[in-house]
């Protein structure tokens, strides 16, 4: 399959994921199980077939950043990037949404999360970590109850 027709299925793929995680309160089982699991794991197996098929026959590498602009000049090790962000961030926003209902933690102040997540990771991660680490502060100030 080339690697733009690839990309074209994996994105709505994605974001199937993502809005079961945004609706995930009214659905949670079956919801987390698709972002959550399902779908990172098709993500990563496309990630894994891009990978072999084709790391052998790449150059450029891992040593320097003009390494790894090299690597990234092959179209199906660049969609193999893409597909580790999609898998991964994904794979944390279902982390980040069972994390906040075991915290009790409302879903409307998780979206905001998700959405960082979504669009820039690490920001997302963070920015839970900031909400799990101030609603438990409240939590605790509060008698348990926020």
């Amino acid at each position: 399959m080339p690697p733009e027709t690839l990309f074209q299925i994996a994105n709505p793929v994605a974001m199937a994921g993502w809005l079961a995680l945004a609706i995930s309160p009214f659905a949670p089982r079956p919801t987390l199980i698709a972002a959550g699991l399902v779908v990172p794991v098709l993500l990563s197996l496309a990630y894994a077939a891009l990978i072999l098929a084709n790391w052998s026959g790449a150059e450029g590498g891992f040593g320097s950043l003009a390494e790894v602009m090299l690597l990234f000049t092959n179209p199906a090790i660049a969609l193999a990037g893409w597909l580790h962000y999609l898998a991964f961030d994904l794979f944390v926003g279902a982390w980040e949404v069972r994390a906040a209902r075991r915290a009790s933690i409302p879903h409307l102040l998780v979206l905001p999360c998700l959405v960082l997540t979504f669009l820039f990771g690490p920001v997302g991660l963070m920015a839970f970590l900031g909400l799990r680490l101030v609603h438990g502060r409240f939590a605790t100030a509060t008698g348990g109850a926020a």
